[in-house]
């Protein structure tokens, strides 16, 4: 995946300015800058999330495979290839194991008699099963919130994507389903590439290959993680991982 010298505006206001960045496969990139930066819209451009929003507009492009994303075509197809796991889980109203080949069947990925065999494959993934294998048709709304945000992590990976956008995924949750979403997020990038947006400074450094910092509109730099944090090449990255400015969470360690 690749952004071109996009810019995003809504109505009269320019949120992004001039941003390309190109992501390479099967790697983590996790996206840091303080609140309003940009990030966020970014990476909702990225899966078309913002194209319903009244006054959106953008311009340059975003390529996946060498192809424009905002080109006509499946919009369905599309987001299948670019899934999307969110701040706070949003499970379907519908029972655990249809939430998770919700759109393994809407795709029509595999017969009907196999639909629970993906499920129970997906739960294994990320961790759920065995709190899940006896109560499959129990609502998901049922489950704790760290729960539901493996169940939707699950449904995501059931349609296998490309690409996996990541908006904050963990900061609602406790230390140890962070940790464990942290693992499976490495444990992904042999298969596909992860795009993470994060305000904690450890995380992005466990688990990063690679880091972007947004600053008021504008890409201010991206490289190797490790460089990023240790020799930045700009001030205003400098600043930014010593503490001196910006909402982001401690190097030294998880906010507890």
């Amino acid at each position: 995946m690749r952004a071109l010298n996009l810019t995003l505006s809504f109505a009269d206001s320019t949120v992004l300015r001039d941003v390309s960045l190109d992501f390479s496969e099967r790697t983590v990139t996790t996206l840091l800058g303080p609140t309003g930066s940009g990030k966020t819209t970014f990476l909702r451009t990225l899966n078309r999330m913002n194209d319903k929003v009244f006054g959106y507009r953008h311009q340059g492009d975003v390529l996946l495979g060498g192809q424009s994303i905002f080109s006509r075509g499946d919009l369905m197809e599309f987001r299948r290839r670019v899934g999307m796991l969110f701040q706070r889980p949003n499970p379907f109203p519908m029972s655990i194991v249809d939430n998770v080949v919700a759109g393994v069947r809407a795709h029509k990925m595999v017969p009907r008699k196999h639909l629970k065999g993906v499920a129970e494959a997906r739960l294994v993934e990320v961790g759920l099963w065995d709190a899940v294998k006896d109560r499959l048709g129990d609502s998901p709304f049922r489950l704790s919130g760290g729960q539901q945000q493996l169940l939707c992590l699950a449904r995501a990976l059931a349609v296998n994507p490309e690409v996996l956008l990541l908006d904050e995924p963990t900061s609602s949750l406790d230390p140890a389903t962070t940790e464990k979403i942290e693992d499976l997020i490495r444990s992904l990038t042999g298969r596909l590439t992860v795009i993470m947006v994060t305000h904690d400074l450890a995380q992005a450094a466990r688990i990063g290959d690679r880091t972007a910092l947004f600053f008021d509109g504008r890409l201010v730099e991206e490289g190797p993680t490790e460089q990023l944090f240790f020799s930045p090449q700009q001030p205003e990255t400098a600043r930014y991982v010593s503490g001196l400015f910006g909402d982001r969470r401690p190097l030294g360690g998880r906010e507890r």
